[in-house]
């Protein structure tokens, strides 16, 4: 195998199949980096039976090939060679590099050991990429990190007949946020839940590429889900949970109780308290009044409080949340204001339930923005 490659392209290729090797792969097969040269075009892929990645760039192919390297390293190489046309040749045992006056020998992993790219699966729908992108951002906040419960390590995908909702939760919060379909609207309504870092480096990977087609088989054993755009194709599997929780029934309609507050005015304050909270006051009270929403937070040594103007429509109400999980909703907030809508607990209509953060144009006007964030207050301490 032979064939010279500009050095740009070949590193954003070489980076974008990189990103989806695992960081620790169970055997050295699986760390590879497949390359394939053939008619003036060369193929770069990576999978480890989970998740796969592969794209196509042009090159001046002399001598068509396959070759198995290792990613890593290949990514570190050509991410730092000067900017002059990449040469690659294929012997025996090596891999030989030479850009400019640099040169490289790689080993030659065994490719027949090395496993085939799955097929991908019939197009379900075709979104707005720079959407999606966003999308994922904006729900991955409410991921956990180390949960034991399948479900709240991952992105669900729930593809409808218009649209495209995504859905992240951890015990203390939920994230969704609505992608409508571009053209014509999808069929039949399917769903399956990705793993929230193989969903954060579609984020990555997939930034102004334009519309995104997703695929979702999410029957069997192995179900999958794909994403395409331009030449780019990553497949992964879906994680296997059979009854994903019923998210709709946490996001009711027509709340009739509300605050619209300065979204940078509500943060601001809320950074500002946040500097006493200490280990065991880890919240900060937040007091829904006339005209006002007032912050505090006390300890045995330390005391803040913040006052900021607030519309609130029903009745005053007080609640403690954990201040970095208000900060990351209110983070993910595009407007000049933020709605916060009060609940009611489901077990006890008498006790306060959740909030839901959402976009808010003006103090009067709604918001398209589909965003919607739900953290539930801290009880323990009123």
């Amino acid at each position: 195998m032979k064939f010279q490659v500009n050095r740009d392209v070949l590193a954003e290729a070489v980076a974008f199949a990189a990103r989806m090797l695992q960081s620790k792969p169970t055997s050295q097969i699986l760390s590879g980096m497949r390359l394939v040269a053939d008619a003036n075009s060369l193929q770069i892929s990576v999978f480890d039976h989970d998740v796969s990645a592969q794209t196509d760039l042009v090159a001046n192919v002399d001598q068509s090939g396959t070759a198995l390297v290792s990613g890593k390293l290949l990514n570190e190489i050509v991410g730092r060679l000067p900017n002059q046309p990449v040469n690659f040749e294929v012997g025996e045992n090596k891999a030989v590099i030479t850009c400019g006056t640099s040169k490289f020998e790689l080993a030659i992993l065994p490719i027949a050991q090395y496993p085939t790219l799955p097929p991908v699966p019939p197009v379900t729908g075709t979104i707005d990429g720079e959407s999606f992108i966003a999308a994922i951002r904006r729900v991955s906040v409410a991921s956990a990190k180390d949960s034991t419960r399948p479900f709240q390590k991952g992105i669900q995908i729930k593809a409808t007949p218009t649209s495209v909702m995504l859905t992240a939760a951890d015990p203390n919060r939920i994230a969704r946020c609505q992608v409508p379909w571009l053209g014509k609207d999808v069929a039949d309504e399917t769903s399956a839940v990705v793993l929230t870092k193989t969903m954060q480096d579609i984020e990555k990977s997939f930034a102004n590429l334009g519309e995104v087609s997703i695929s979702i088989a999410a029957e069997g054993e192995r179900g999958m889900v794909a994403f395409q755009a331009k030449n780019r194709i990553v497949t992964t599997i879906v994680l296997n949970i059979e009854n994903y929780p019923d998210i709709d029934q946490y996001f009711p309609n027509n709340l009739e109780e509300s605050a619209v507050i300065n979204k940078q005015d509500l943060m601001d304050a809320t950074k500002r308290v946040e500097l006493v909270v200490s280990e065991s006051e880890d919240t900060i009270r937040y007091s829904f009044e006339t005209g006002s929403v007032q912050l505090e937070s006390t300890s045995s040594e330390n005391n803040a409080t913040e006052s900021v103007e607030a519309t609130l429509t029903g009745n005053p109400t007080s609640l403690r949340f954990k201040p970095w999980l208000f900060h990351d909703g209110l983070s993910q907030i595009t407007s000049e204001f933020v709605k916060i809508e009060f609940t009611k607990n489901q077990r006890d209509p008498s006790r306060p339930g959740p909030i839901i953060m959402s976009s808010q144009m003006s103090k009067d006007a709604k918001s398209p923005d589909t965003y919607r964030y739900l953290l539930n207050p801290n009880m323990l301490k009123r």
